[in-house]
C-alpha cells in the first residue's frame, strides 16, 4: 500500500476538462497533484520490474518534467532500496514532490496515459481512478482548435474530427474496462457538463471518493494559477464554465457526421444526443488507428530499451 493513502489518478482524454479538475483537486491541503508529467511509460519500459537505484536515478536527472517540478533527487534516492518494484519506485518521486509542498498524499493527470492504463493498473496496485468524461465532439473542436508549438507532435496526433473520434472512443473504452476490472472501489466516473456545471456536489463525490475531506478552496482557483505562459488553458482565469465548446453551434454538419460515423455508439451508451451510428467507413478507421497506436506504443518501447534513448535525453542537473 502507498505510504500516507492511496494515489489519485486523473483519467481523460485531451481537452476534457482534466487540468480544470487537476487543479481543484491540486488545491487540497493534503493532496499534491502536479502538472502532466509524461515519464511514467518512460520508466517502466527502462527499467521493466525492479530498479537499481544509482541507474534509476540517473534517469531521473534526464527527465525534463522532474528539473520543472523541481524535485530533489538525493532525497529520492534516500528513499529507494535495491531491486524495489518499479511502480514503488516511480511513486516514491510523487511521494516526494508531494512531501516538498507539505502534502502527505500524490496524484496524477496525464492524457497521454489514457494509452498505458493496464501499466498503471500494475504499477499502482492501490490507486483511485477518477475518469472524466466529456462529449467527444466538444473535446475535438477544443483539441483541433488549440495553436501549433502547444504540443509536441507525432504521427499518432489526431489532425481530424474522425481520427479525434477513434482515439476518443478507444480510451474511453479502454478507461470504463479498467472500471470493472479495479470496482466502484477504486473506480469513480463523472462527467465535464456536471463538473462545470455545478461544481460542489461534483467535487465532494471525487472527494468522499479519494477518501479525503471536502474543502472549499478547491474552487478557489480562478486568479490564483499561473496561466501566462499557456494559451490553451486561459479559461482557468475564470470559476467553472458551462458552454465554452458547443458543438451544435459550433461544428459543421460534415464534421457531426464523420464523428458519430466512428464513434456515434459510446456517445449513445454514454447518454449523449447523437443522430448516426457506426457505420463501415468508420470501422475502418478504428481499425487503421488501432494499429498506428500499436505500432506506436512498440516503437516507443524499442527506443526507450535502446541506448538511443540516453543520448536523446542528456542530463539536465
Amino acid at each position: 500500500m502507498t505510504p500516507g493513502g492511496p494515489p489519485v489518478l486523473v483519467l481523460g482524454v485531451r481537452r476534457s476538462g482534466t487540468t480544470l479538475l487537476r487543479v481543484m483537486l491540486d488545491r487540497h491541503s493534503e493532496l499534491a497533484v502536479p502538472d502532466e508529467s509524461y515519464f511514467v511509460p518512460q520508466l517502466a519500459d527502462r527499467h521493466l520490474r525492479h530498479v537499481e537505484p544509482d541507474e534509476f536515478v540517473d534517469d531521473l536527472r534526464r527527465i525534463d518534467t522532474l528539473a520543472e517540478w523541481d524535485v530533489p533527487l538525493d532525497k529520492v534516492r534516500a528513499r529507494l532500496d535495491a531491486r524495489m518494484p518499479i511502480g514503488a519506485a516511480i511513486a516514491t518521486v510523487y511521494a516526494v514532490y508531494a512531501a516538498e509542498r507539505g502534502k502527505s498524499r500524490w496524484g496524477d493527470k496525464t492524457p497521454m496515459y489514457m494509452q498505458n492504463l493496464r501499466l498503471l493498473e500494475r504499477l499502482f496496485p492501490d490507486a483511485l481512478f477518477v475518469h472524466l468524461v466529456r462529449d467527444g465532439r466538444d473535446a475535438a473542436l477544443s483539441f483541433l482548435s488549440m495553436p501549433p508549438g502547444l504540443m509536441t507532435e507525432t504521427w499518432m496526433q489526431p489532425r481530424s474530427v474522425a481520427t479525434f473520434a477513434c482515439q476518443w472512443r478507444t480510451e474511453v473504452r479502454a478507461a470504463r474496462r479498467l472500471g470493472r476490472r479495479v470496482g466502484d472501489e477504486r473506480y469513480l466516473e463523472v462527467r465535464y457538463e456536471d463538473l462545470v456545471g455545478d461544481v460542489e456536489p461534483v467535487l465532494r463525490r471525487i472527494s468522499e471518493f479519494a477518501r479525503l475531506p471536502y474543502e472549499p478552496e478547491m474552487t478557489d482557483y480562478a486568479g490564483n494559477v499561473d496561466v501566462s505562459t499557456k494559451p490553451h488553458q486561459q479559461s482557468l482565469r475564470q470559476p467553472p464554465t458551462a458552454g465554452l465548446r458547443d458543438w451544435r453551434l459550433q461544428m459543421s454538419p460534415e464534421d457531426v457526421g464523420a464523428f458519430d460515423q466512428v464513434a456515434g455508439d459510446l456517445l449513445d451508451e454514454l447518454g449523449y444526443e447523437t443522430h448516426e451510428r457506426p457505420d463501415a467507413a468508420g470501422r475502418v478507421k478504428r481499425t487503421s488507428y488501432g494499429a498506428r497506436a500499436a505500432a506506436w506504443r512498440a516503437a516507443s518501447f524499442g527506443l526507450r530499451r535502446s541506448p538511443l534513448w540516453r543520448r536523446r535525453h542528456p542530463p539536465l542537473r
